[in-house]
């Protein structure tokens, strides 16, 4: 049975791509020469700011319809006790580097794994959806541990561990537990790179969690070969003599959602030269049809992406048998994201997908065209068993 996490993480995909401490500080005046530009690109839901003390990082959207934004000083600890802001004019302040830290999405490990900080994690929401080698092994060593559910996250264990800072995963504001531990003194940064709908963009986030460790440097090193690898194969799929049709998504509760014509999904597809049935609409998260009207608009589609969370064709036919009626199904051409699963059945494509959309937009170029990448191993999107 899929827990209450996980489901979320699901439904937040499906419906959005194929979807510090709070202390009571003593004001001061602080002068500061005039803030560095933020160095960002892609990601729309945050900035960074060089100072000439501290960084200051704006989150503008922690969440889908946010109108709150969340302004966080992150401040050398060697500096930190010299300094005073007015109060208010952050919502936490974090001393940095940061040594022991809590997240609360599988996307956030991706990210602290990539800059080599993954030992600084001491406590997860749900441990069983950490999927990648290193994180598992820390699990089982203890150095990991289990914080129960996002929703309704074990504060006493979170008060016991004693992290420095939380990196906090909300669909809103109202999250009882992280009053709690910020009433606590402990800080509660909210992420927002879910929200993203550009694949450059979410990962891009690295540049969010860099300030923390103050590996802001090899934070911009990593996503400019990202950047550089995924235009490279954007490129590449502009090659192609074919444009492939396509479909995504799958029944949920009798609806059937595909990706909206902007979603992060569509963006691949767009990426990779295919023929998107739904593009060009103004959706950045799922469009909810009938089977019959999916039926009726692409039931001579070539391919057929991440049917809901089906492995197989047998699955597949099981659940509806009007999933044998698209040509995808009977000429075998239906491929999904659900297939990589880690050691405790975590997603791969949940955690590390994100943090890697040069080898997502690989994988469709390799299967939407195989003649120009012959030699590539899929690695997120698989065939149907």
């Amino acid at each position: 049975m899929v827990r209450k996490h996980h489901i979320t993480a699901w439904v937040l995909f499906l419906f959005c791509t194929l979807f510090v401490e709070c202390k009571e500080n003593q004001s001061a005046d602080i002068s500061q020469p005039e803030a560095s530009k933020s160095s960002i690109t892609y990601a729309q839901g945050f900035t960074v700011q060089k100072l000439e003390d501290y960084t200051v990082l704006e989150v503008t959207q922690p969440w889908v319809g946010a109108n709150t934004h969340y302004k966080y000083a992150l401040v050398p600890k060697e500096k930190l006790a010299a300094m005073t802001f007015p109060k208010g004019e952050y919502d936490a302040i974090v001393g940095t580097p940061v040594e022991k830290i809590v997240v609360t999405s599988t996307t956030h490990i991706a990210a602290i794994e990539a800059l080599g900080e993954l030992k600084t994690l001491v406590g997860f929401p749900d441990t069983d959806y950490i999927s990648s080698p290193a994180g598992r092994k820390r699990v089982d060593e203890g150095q990991i541990k289990d914080l129960g559910m996002n929703e309704v996250i074990n504060t006493e264990m979170v008060l016991v561990l004693n992290p420095e800072l939380i990196i906090g995963f909300s669909i809103n504001e109202d999250n009882n537990a992280y009053d709690v531990i910020k009433r606590a003194g402990i800080p509660v940064v909210y992420n927002g790179d879910w929200v993203e709908q550009t694949p450059l963009g979410k990962a891009e986030w690295i540049k969010f969690f860099a300030p923390f460790f103050q590996k802001e440097a090899k934070a911009d090193s990593i996503f400019k070969s990202i950047e550089s690898s995924y235009l490279q194969a954007k490129d590449l799929a502009k090659k192609a003599t074919q444009k492939p049709t396509v479909i995504t998504g799958g029944l949920y509760k009798d609806v059937w959602y595909v990706a909206g014509g902007k979603s992060w999904m569509a963006q691949f597809l767009e990426d990779a030269n295919a023929d998107y049935l739904w593009a060009g609409g103004p959706e950045t998260g799922s469009i909810g049809l009938s089977l019959e009207s999916v039926l009726e608009k692409g039931q001579q589609a070539d391919f057929w992406f991440n049917p809901s969370s089906h492995t197989s064709y047998a699955e597949l036919e099981s659940v509806n048998a009007h999933h044998k009626e698209f040509a995808a199904f009977s000429n075998k051409k239906i491929y999904s994201n659900a297939i990589e699963k880690g050691a405790k059945g975590g997603l791969l494509f949940y955690e590390q997908a994100p943090q890697r959309p040069d080898i997502v937009l690989q994988d469709f170029i390799a299967i939407l065209h195989p003649e120009l990448l012959p030699n590539h191993q899929l690695r997120f999107i698989k065939p149907l068993e």
